[in-house]
């Protein structure tokens, strides 16, 4: 799990490193809705909600956009207003996805230690808060949800994915660490995490 997988959807929510202090912080990933008239796009630059920006897609044509930051507005959409026809606070609202909608490192992160709330492109798996190395290997969590997730599948011993809330992640964990040689370490790195940032 040394990279980022494109089989392996993230969740709108992950927990990395502070970038200012190294603690713990939660990222999340901002929600961009395409503005479909010209006439729109005054709006959008002007808002104070939203973050304008022109986007390109996979075949180089340029599109124009409306970033919206939900964890630095109270994390929900009701600080959306008076948009113009055609577009309504729930076009940003992450919570009807199950995953991240848009392929994009955007978002902004909230420090429960320093107390930033920020901006952010991420950096993923770098930025990661639960990592670990084994044999010059990283293996990563999402969150402590699924680190604790990690931490039951490494240590059974018929790897049934089928029974964990985070099966697809588990899917993909790479087979070094999956070894019998390689368990105890890995237990140990994990559940050393597991005790130190409880919760």
């Amino acid at each position: 799990m040394t990279g980022k997988y494109v089989w392996n959807p993230m969740p709108h929510k992950v927990d990395i490193n502070c970038p200012l202090c190294g603690g713990h912080a939660v990222f999340e990933f901002a929600e961009v809705v395409k503005i479909e008239l010209k006439k729109d796009i005054p709006y959008f630059k002007a808002s104070n909600c939203f973050e304008y920006k022109t986007h390109e897609d996979y075949c180089g044509h340029k599109w124009h956009g409306a970033t919206y930051y939900a964890s630095l507005n109270g994390g929900s959409t009701a600080t959306i207003t008076n948009l113009p026809d055609g577009y309504k606070p729930e076009d940003w609202d992450h919570s009807k996805y199950l995953i991240r909608s848009h392929n994009t490192d955007n978002g902004a992160f909230t420090c429960g230690i320093c107390q930033t709330r920020k901006v952010y492109v991420l950096n993923w798996p770098s930025d990661a808060f639960y990592s670990l190395s084994y044999k010059g290997k990283s293996l990563w969590a999402f969150n402590r949800e699924s680190l604790i997730d990690l931490r039951d599948f490494i240590e059974s011993n018929d790897r049934n994915t089928e029974r964990y809330k985070w099966a697809s992640f588990l899917l993909h964990v790479p087979t070094i660490f999956k070894k019998k040689s390689a368990r105890a370490d890995i237990l140990k790195q994990i559940n050393r995490m597991l005790e130190f940032n409880c919760s």
